[in-house]
């Protein structure tokens, strides 16, 4: 079983690798804003600091992403 990624579960430190992994869509192991992602938020990591911090999980920051960028129809 997957260790859990809440907040409540995890470091700051464990976060950040976390974000970190998910971000290597590349390979590089790095997000160097090459816009390949086109998610459209600047730097793509920016978008995870709630998670970093301790303020949003996973989850919710995907769901506000989602719900102010993609349209139905």
């Amino acid at each position: 079983m997957p260790k859990s990624r809440l907040i409540k579960d995890t470091t700051r430190e464990e976060r950040i690798r976390i974000v970190a992994e998910g971000l290597d869509w590349c390979g590089d192991g790095s997000c160097e804003q090459c816009s390949g992602c086109s998610l459209g938020v600047g730097a793509i990591d920016k978008m995870y600091q709630p998670y970093i911090d301790g303020i949003l999980e996973l989850a919710e920051i995907n769901m506000l992403h989602a719900a102010t960028r993609y349209t139905h129809g």
